[in-house]
């Protein structure tokens, strides 16, 4: 049961964000009452904090799958964002402000936890683009893994991006291709336009 409520809390908290989803709407949802919730989780707090957490360990093991793929690193950037989109649904409600706002603490709990995965992901990422002639060979791996990462989390920002003017699919779309245009070397340019023509 522990499972089944932790599935579909997430699975609501993405499609409507963190604040308007109450104990009564999962409760609904799964057919049961609010009280089987709170024989599993003390509050909504810790459910937030255990939805997001099994949120973030898909993805991680998502990532991860892909990167044992050990495919070309400009196509392995194309099929992580694919990924990642495919998991969050294309974040309507903006869940991620709601985190911020009005669990803040959870949210940096898992923003540390993103930055370490997605760091460690990016600077395998470069490394190997610089040794196949496909990224620059003087980039600062370190300097470009955290610009990244800063503007992944921003595009986020429904302040800064409303979704209204800024579809997420496509943010994200402009987004890594302007960061690959960056990097890239001619050859790796090449490889980027495929992309692009074909995603």
């Amino acid at each position: 049961m522990r499972d089944k409520i932790i599935q579909k809390a997430a699975e609501l908290f993405i499609n409507l964000g963190f604040k308007s989803v109450t104990m009564d709407d999962i409760a609904n949802e799964l057919g049961i009452s609010k009280k089987t919730i709170y024989a599993h989780y003390k509050n909504k707090t810790e459910l937030v904090s255990e939805a997001t957490t099994s949120i973030l360990d898909t993805i991680v093991h998502g990532i991860d799958c892909i990167c044992a793929l050990d495919k070309n690193p400009i196509e392995e950037l194309y099929e992580i964002k694919k990924f990642a989109m495919i998991q969050l649904k294309d974040e309507k409600s903006s869940p991620q402000y709601q985190l911020q706002k009005y669990y803040p603490e959870i949210f940096e709990k898992l923003k540390s936890r993103q930055f370490d995965k997605m760091q460690d992901c990016t600077l395998k990422n470069l490394t190997r683009g610089v040794k196949q002639g496909l990224y620059r060979d003087n980039l600062d791996v370190n300097f470009i893994s955290r610009l990244y990462f800063m503007g992944v989390i921003n595009l986020k920002d429904d302040s800064l991006f409303p979704s209204d003017k800024f579809p997420k699919a496509q943010l994200m779309e402009n987004y890594l291709e302007y960061h690959l245009r960056g990097i890239v070397t001619k050859e790796g340019l090449q490889t980027l336009n495929k992309f692009i023509n074909n995603d």
